[in-house]
């Protein structure tokens, strides 16, 4: 049990509760709340079936905080869910996970945040859309040659640059993310209040319905949408061994940040459909820059490019900040390089972790794959949420002696709601997109080589 000295030499306890929430928060809210009622709205039809979905994948990732947070209490380890797997099914299970973390899940997240930024940026800098460079082979999407934009390359030094600001040490990073994230807030409260406000939306509208197939596909591929909104809430456990007191302000962190989202979520979506019918909302990607065109004409819309861009700056910051501490621990383990798991001596970061992990993301930025290879993963990534939070059960059988600073509300019912949420997520993935499902669990396992091989290295 740690006694909150931290169990990680070199890393320091220097988050406090702010910066744990910060975390949450920050990293949940990307550019999530600005597109994805779109998609959300042409599955189910109707604003109330939408927000019915909202909040049914607001509880699940609720449930999934109450859950994690009896694991990060007692476990407020470097790594997060690399750590529990690793308590509760053993060292394989947990490589997997951080092979999947690293080579793909977290790595593909930076890449896509990113990308997502500069597009973003084209809006005020249009010649980022540009071509630089075409690479005459058969490697870009599609099969065909790769384009590479100016766009990418700055998508790239963004990364770079926070991957700098991050291995200065992991205050500056936590300052710089509590910051960035209040104005972010601020600026998503200035449009939540100015659609509300306005005299351009009708209630009307929220009874308003488009013609879709429906049923129950239909609110299994909107709440798909929904959770890849929310994903993001356990991210703060990764960097368990720098938060102050991380029995009181993890449980905390993780349940009040993700409350908070949920809450700012169905506000934004209230002001939306306000403003938008249900028809408007189905015809236009970027429902927010609508709505504020709406009211204000082409500003409004070049608003939400700047509140899109400090949205995802915010979650960029966080998926750094905390992604690079599951190569670290894999390393710790000896699972991984043994560089990998050093401590700088004098920022106390795990420099080396966050150079491989946002170089390699870097090159996803470049090759133009990420989000190919985002998609493989969503099925084996619910998969291993659920493992995570039946870890519960199966330690509290295995390991009752287990100083538990917090236990999980309505415990089994909350764990076991929540594994059975992420197995209808991984059924109906398998169903709707069994080539990339393979494909997936293809990439995963192809980390069991390296596994065998530090295995046997880290045993003479």
């Amino acid at each position: 049990m740690d006694n909150g000295k931290g169990v990680d030499a070199g890393l320091r306890r220097e988050l406090g509760i702010w910066s744990a929430v910060s975390i949450v928060i920050g990293t949940v809210i990307g550019s999530g709340i600005f597109l994805v009622p779109h998609d959300m709205i042409r599955h189910v039809g109707s604003p109330t079936a939408l927000f019915g979905v909202w909040i049914c994948g607001g509880v699940l990732s609720l449930f999934g905080a109450l859950t994690y947070a009896e694991l990060a209490a007692a476990m407020p380890e470097a790594g997060g869910e690399y750590v529990y797997l690793r308590e509760a099914y053993g060292p394989l299970w947990a490589f997997l996970y951080g092979w999947t973390q690293l080579l793909v899940a977290k790595s593909g997240s930076i890449a896509a945040i990113a990308t997502g930024f500069s597009l973003y940026l084209t809006t005020f800098i249009p010649a980022f859309d540009r071509v630089s460079y075409t690479v005459r082979l058969p490697i870009g999407p599609g099969g065909g040659p790769l384009e590479l934009r100016y766009g990418q390359f700055f998508a790239m030094a963004l990364i770079l640059a926070l991957a700098g600001l991050n291995y200065l040490g992991v205050k500056l990073g936590a300052r710089v993310q509590v910051t960035i994230t209040a104005v972010k807030l601020g600026l998503i409260a200035a449009i939540i209040a100015i659609g509300l406000g306005s005299a351009h939306g009708s209630v009307a509208n929220l009874a308003s319905s488009i013609p879709v197939a429906g049923g129950v596909a239909g609110f299994f591929a909107a709440l798909v949408g929904a959770l890849w909104a929310y994903d993001g809430w356990n991210n703060v456990s990764m960097v368990s061994s720098e938060i102050r007191n991380p029995q009181r302000n993890l449980p905390r962190a993780l349940i009040f940040g993700t409350g908070a989202v949920i809450g700012i979520y169905l506000l934004a979506n209230l002001a939306y459909f306000y403003v938008l019918p249900a028809r408007e909302v189905a015809s236009t990607s970027r429902v927010a820059s609508e709505m504020m065109r709406r009211i204000f004409g082409n500003g409004g819309a070049a608003a939400v490019s700047i509140a899109a861009m400090v949205s995802m700056f915010a979650a960029l910051n966080g998926s750094i900040l905390s992604g690079a501490r599951v190569p670290y621990a894999m390393a710790r383990d000896g699972a991984f390089f043994k560089a990998v798991g050093r401590v700088h001596p004098d920022r106390h970061t795990p420099g080396v972790s966050i150079i491989v992990l946002c170089g390699w993301a870097a090159l996803l930025v470049l090759s133009g794959h990420f989000e190919a290879l985002y998609d493989c993963v969503m099925f084996a990534s619910w998969l291993l949420y659920g493992m995570t939070a039946a870890a519960v059960i199966v330690l509290r059988r295995r390991r009752p002696d287990l100083i538990r600073p917090y236990r999980v509300i309505g415990y089994p019912a909350i764990p076991v709601l929540f594994v059975l949420g992420s197995l209808g997520v991984v059924c109906f993935t398998l169903r709707q997109a069994p080539r990339e499902s393979l494909l997936g669990l293809i990439l995963i396992f192809s980390g069991l080589p390296f596994y065998f091989h530090y295995k046997r290295r880290f045993s003479r």
